[in-house]
């Protein structure tokens, strides 16, 4: 089994047959948010599938592409769906794509997700930005040996959000007229929604919404010393005395319909750093 590093080596080589762009931020789009790529000024579409040692996508609503080109006047790299633990991936394997946009240049790292929303004062198609994570996924992905050349042992986990880029990012909501909610984003295992008593549980111990990635990605980029920026389009309530089913569609259908105004932060973000 190779290293890691080696890994990393073999996948970014194989991208550089493709393209010599470095970009300076990256960026994963979470499930139905995909329509950030509309306005990328579009250099060269790399398929999941293709590059050595990456994972294949198979949530449907994910398309598994690696994107380059031009964003807000910055050359970035766009995740085109993610992985999920829930898919019977590792923790390396979700989060090695973050080690490999930082190999091939990104300082910033920008997270969407879909997310339920638990705080009460949050609705569905609320934009909320991560100040804070907790991470319930029962595993981590830096457990085995440390590679130095990474990151330290022991990363600091004081700012896994930079404060510098949420300040940013309010005042661009604030320009754009977009209401940006702030809060504690909580990662579980999935793939099953969470009962009423989990509900409760995760409300009561500080969180403001629920999902089933962007944690493991937001601890490697710690890990790399890169600036993290997270957002959660909020695409279902989950108050445990009016708890209905959740419909994926109707997930999908809520974020895509709040995508243009995250799409717009995001952008704007990216052209001010």
């Amino acid at each position: 089994m190779p290293t890691q590093k080696k890994q990393i080596n073999d996948a970014v080589s194989f991208i550089r047959t493709k393209t010599d762009s470095t970009p300076s931020v990256g960026i994963i789009l979470g499930t139905g948010l995909g329509g950030l790529v509309g306005e990328i000024h579009i250099d060269t579409v790399i398929d999941y599938s293709e590059i050595p040692h990456f994972p294949l996508s198979t949530v449907e609503s994910h398309k598994g592409k690696l994107i380059f080109g031009m964003l807000g006047g910055k050359k970035v790299v766009a995740m085109q769906g993610r992985f999920h633990y829930y898919e019977g991936y590792t923790m390396q394997q979700v989060t090695f794509p973050v080690r490999v946009m930082k190999f091939l240049g990104i300082s910033t790292l920008l997270i969407s997700n879909a997310a339920g929303g638990m705080n009460p004062h949050f609705a569905k198609g609320d934009i909320m930005m991560i100040t804070d994570h907790i991470n319930l996924l029962g595993d981590n992905p830096l457990i085995g040996q440390n590679d130095e050349d990474l990151g330290p042992r022991f990363p600091d986990m004081s700012e896994p959000y930079s404060r510098e880029l949420s300040a940013l990012a309010e005042h661009v909501a604030l320009d754009l007229g977009i209401r940006l909610q702030k809060g504690v984003f909580v990662a579980v295992s999935g793939p099953n929604l969470e009962t009423r008593a989990e509900y409760r549980f995760l409300r009561g111990i500080g969180a403001d919404v629920v999902g089933m990635s962007t944690v493991p990605e937001a601890i490697v980029a710690a890990h790399m010393s890169l600036r993290t920026l997270g957002f959660s389009i909020i695409t279902d309530e989950c108050f445990p005395d009016a708890l209905k089913p959740a419909e994926l569609d109707e997930i999908i259908k809520v974020a895509n319909a709040t995508e243009p105004k995250l799409t717009a932060i995001m952008k704007n973000v990216v052209a001010r750093l």
